[in-house]
């Protein structure tokens, strides 16, 4: 797996978790709305893993980075 994989999946971890943390209350209404079925479930997801795309790789690399800055100044 190449260098620019491996971000690319640290972002996306990273996205997604903080897009459902922002969107929260709004992903809680629709899984709770009565049309929503659980195979929609992946949809959902890939959904939101879209978002990534509006970010360049160097963006990404950027992200990564600062995290990972962030969890070694922690450790």
């Amino acid at each position: 797996m190449s260098n620019q994989d491996t971000t690319s999946k640290e972002f996306t971890s990273y996205y997604l978790q903080q897009s459902t943390k922002e969107f929260a209350e709004d992903l809680d209404k629709i899984r709770s709305a009565d049309d929503f079925k659980g195979d929609a479930v992946p949809m959902l997801i890939k959904s939101l893993q879209q978002g990534t795309t509006l970010f360049s790789a160097a963006d990404q690399k950027r992200v990564v980075e600062a995290r990972q800055s962030a969890n070694a100044e922690k450790e």
